[in-house]
């Protein structure tokens, strides 16, 4: 099954210092550990990097940090996706010149373009790069959905527009797109709780906020389902599903943040208008990562 990224993507979350300033040096390190922990590649600056809240420059310093740290041991995608189309095509050429695998971009959030407005935005995008690019819908926080016939009209007319992270929970529409996309054209999970669905439809693998704690054993799910094993696949999803569950109690990325400083992980605080997990929140969140021996 064709996974032009990778079957593990890790939407990394941007560490931040005291003062609420990129830390770069803890960001190449969470980077390299990703790496070395499950994941096929980093998406840099996606909504879970808290991209609404850093500056074009804050992005194109993280995408030149997490590409020198992993080097090419794993694909970087930089998230360049935004509600404008002019400002999404500038800053992809900026991250193709930082030397990124390829984009992932964002449905317009806010100002809810008609499908022939989506079609037209990320038509413009794709015009002006080299990179592979990776739609990404997820109706919950853009309030429109990519239809399915948008996709698809949008994958025969560009070469380079070669995956889709769907966020839509929508199975039929995921299965029709799997069925009616051109050849090699890839089907991510948008959602933890949905690989193992989405990859029984045919898709090829995950965009997870998961794997920064388990990527390891989400790797040997999607191996395992590769393998025809689906009883150890199933076996790792009902495993990992209260994990799945707790990471989004709360907006994300505030619980895997909260996560990942219980592991240890130098993230830092949240920027406004995101805060911290509260002490209930925290209190879920460490019982799962107990329960699954990971603190």
């Amino acid at each position: 099954m064709n996974a032009p990224f990778g079957e593990v993507l890790t939407a990394m979350v941007t560490p931040f210092d005291e003062n609420g300033e990129v830390n770069y040096e803890n960001a190449a390190a969470l980077a390299t550990y990703l790496a070395d922990n499950g994941s096929d590649g980093i998406v840099v600056a996606g909504t879970t990097g808290e991209s609404p809240t850093l500056t074009v420059e804050e992005k194109v310093e993280l995408f030149k940090v997490v590409r020198r740290a992993v080097g090419n041991k794993v694909k970087v995608i930089a998230g360049t996706g935004s509600n404008s189309t002019k400002a999404s095509v500038e800053l992809t050429q900026k991250a193709e010149a930082c030397g990124v695998d390829g984009i992932m971009l964002v449905v317009p959030y806010y100002n809810k373009p008609s499908q022939e407005g989506l079609y037209q935005h990320f038509a413009a995008i794709a015009r002006a790069t080299e990179l592979p690019v990776m739609l990404y819908n997820v109706p919950g926080r853009t309030a429109i959905n990519l239809s399915d016939q948008t996709v698809l009209r949008l994958a025969k007319d560009f070469n380079n527009i070669v995956s889709i992270k769907e966020a839509s929970g929508d199975l039929e529409q995921i299965t029709r797109i799997v069925g009616n996309a051109p050849s090699g054209f890839a089907v991510y999970s948008g959602d933890d709780s949905m690989t193992l669905p989405v990859l029984a439809v045919g898709g090829c693998g995950i965009v997870s906020v998961a794997s920064h704690i388990a990527g390891k054993e989400i790797k040997n799910m999607i191996t395992a389902f590769m393998n025809r094993d689906l009883a150890e696949s199933i076996r790792i999803h009902q495993r990992l599903m209260p994990l799945f569950k707790a990471l989004f109690i709360t907006s994300n990325p505030s619980p895997v943040k909260g996560a990942l400083k219980m592991l240890g992980h130098k993230v830092g605080p949240l920027r406004l208008p995101l805060v911290e997990i509260n002490a209930q929140e925290q209190e879920v969140i460490r019982k799962v990562l107990q329960e699954l021996d990971y603190l």
